[in-house]
């Protein structure tokens, strides 16, 4: 099965609210599947940002079990664990482009292809995915705050001095969980380019 279709199988299998078809078609539709995860650090290749989605999804069920164990759907819903993990970087949908500039090879100077960030919706990270969502189906607050926070300390309102991650991953451990396992995903299951 192609990444595409292991997608497609755990978001139909998982996400039935009022609205996830018509995110699905909107994913389909766009360059979801196509698009890099990121410029020029983890899945920095064509198909990169399914590819993340789908690691951040198997890192985070996993995650969830061994935290809270078999009973897990006691504290989290397996429809919860799909939402936030396959969707919490669609702020990056339609934002990557493709150009080109020189590098040498060999000693000649040769076009090669990179991408460039091009956002026309500058509504922050995760902050933009739960935008984003919420565009087409409700979420609960815990699924926000997972989403909204999944950068942990890499999201600039830390960095620029915001103290609302500490007290997001206190009340909500399902976002602090959820951070652990993008961030095992990016540096255990990908690689730069």
């Amino acid at each position: 099965m192609n990444i595409r279709d292991e997608f497609i199988e755990i978001y139909n299998k998982n996400i039935k609210r009022e609205g996830a078809k018509e995110l699905l078609d909107f994913l389909m539709s766009s360059d979801f599947c196509t698009a890099p995860a990121s410029s020029k650090f983890h899945s920095c290749h064509e198909g990169g940002l399914l590819e993340h989605s789908v690691n951040c999804y198997y890192r985070f069920k996993k995650n969830i079990i061994n935290e809270y164990g078999e009973n897990y759907t006691d504290k989290i819903s397996d429809e919860s664990i799909a939402i936030i993990a396959l969707l919490h970087d669609i702020c990056k949908v339609n934002t990557y482009k493709v150009e080109m500039r020189n590098t040498k090879v060999d000693g000649a100077w040769v076009q090669v292809p990179y991408f460039t960030v091009e956002d026309n919706l500058p509504y922050g990270h995760g902050e933009k995915s739960v935008y984003m969502i919420s565009g087409f189906m409700k979420l609960t607050r815990e699924e926000s705050m997972a989403i909204n926070w999944h950068m942990g300390g890499f999201d600039s309102r830390v960095m620029g001095g915001s103290y609302s991650l500490s007290g997001a991953f206190y009340k909500y451990p399902i976002a602090l969980l959820f951070h652990l396992s993008d961030v095992m995903a990016t540096y255990l299951d990908e690689k730069i380019g």
